[in-house]
């Protein structure tokens, strides 16, 4: 990939700058990063003769038509939620426009990035999502429809990130931290709650340094992962790890915490209504969906296995062994001798 010019929008998010770095360490390509904020390019060096930095809104991809036009690759990971017309401009509306100034006979792959969220279990667009989502879950399952039918749909390919995890809980790290990674923290601060019941949920998780090694091997590698039973037109990868249950990881973080389980209710629908009134908690239809379909599940997924590497973090106790989640005092008990 010498000659490659890859092109990455919100390089200087979590899962942008993993994946920055991983190029920068196993490819001979040239970067184009669009960021908005230089300051927030944490981890790569600004001065780097490979990396060339497109300071700017994603939705105004008409000023760098002339490297957009010249791109050979291009990685989609610019996102946006939190209100229903910024959502759209940036979800829907920007991919169109980013597309349009791409030229056909240069560009080689395209990967955009979606979320787990919108699929099912075979890997089959949910209708619930476009029907009760969040204006990040419905901008985000109509990017996927008007990407199956567009024209570079040959060259495209579409990442699931699972739970994703990256950085460290305190922000402290060279790279940006995930939002999960920052909520561990506060996550800690419900387990004297959470050890009491039984979360028999089951999902994937995924660390950002994963997510980098399999993008990188979806633009350089010809090995293909397993095919799902999707019915689509564009290859459609889920990226994560086997799945766990709630509970494995209420038992991860306590015995991370040094905290005692005590016997545990099973968390029935019935139950997780009772806490949604008491606790100071708002859902959505979005939500209450979720919470029906208890599990979030794929198959097949996708990880560094698939292409013969190895997994950063393939298991809770690394996520929060990399994450720098302090652990919990080690409690003894005072042994009183005999005077003598």
């Amino acid at each position: 990939m010498k000659e490659a010019r890859i092109l990455i929008t919100g390089a200087s998010g979590c899962v942008g700058q993993y994946t920055c770095n991983w190029l920068l360490k196993n490819t001979e390509a040239k970067l184009l990063l669009w960021i908005r904020d230089p300051k927030k390019l944490s981890s790569i060096n600004h001065d780097d003769q490979r990396v060339k930095l497109l300071v700017g809104d994603i939705r105004n991809p008409e000023v760098f038509s002339n490297e957009i036009a010249n791109a050979t690759h291009v990685i989609h990971t610019a996102t946006a939620w939190g209100g229903v017309e910024r959502a759209t401009q940036v979800n829907v509306i920007a991919v169109k426009k980013l597309l349009s100034l791409l030229k056909p006979n240069t560009l080689q792959r395209f990967i955009y990035f979606s979320t787990a969220s919108i699929l099912d279990k075979d890997l089959n667009p949910l209708p619930e999502a476009l029907r009760y989502g969040t204006e990040y879950i419905q901008t985000k399952a109509k990017c996927l429809q008007d990407l199956e039918n567009h024209p570079l749909s040959n060259k495209i390919i579409a990442v699931f990130p699972t739970l994703v995890f990256g950085g460290q809980f305190d922000s402290s790290g060279m790279f940006p931290s995930s939002y999960l990674t920052q909520g561990l923290k506060e996550a800690t601060k419900w387990l004297w709650l959470a050890r009491w019941f039984k979360g028999l949920s089951k999902f994937h998780f995924i660390h950002a340094e994963d997510i980098a090694f399999v993008c990188g091997q979806l633009l350089i590698s010809e090995l293909k992962p397993r095919s799902s039973k999707a019915v689509n037109k564009i290859p459609k990868f889920v990226l994560g790890q086997p799945s766990l249950s709630i509970d494995q990881a209420i038992n991860a973080l306590l015995k991370w915490k040094t905290m005692n389980r005590y016997i545990s209710l099973p968390l029935w629908g019935w139950i997780i209504e009772c806490l949604v009134t008491i606790l100071p908690i708002k859902i959505t239809q979005w939500d209450r969906f979720s919470i029906k379909q208890r599990h979030f599940v794929h198959d097949p997924i996708t990880n560094p296995k698939d292409f013969g590497g190895t997994s950063y973090a393939q298991s809770i106790n690394e996520i929060l062994l990399y994450s720098g989640l302090p652990k919990g005092k080690k409690s003894y008990k005072q042994v009183i001798y005999p005077k003598k």
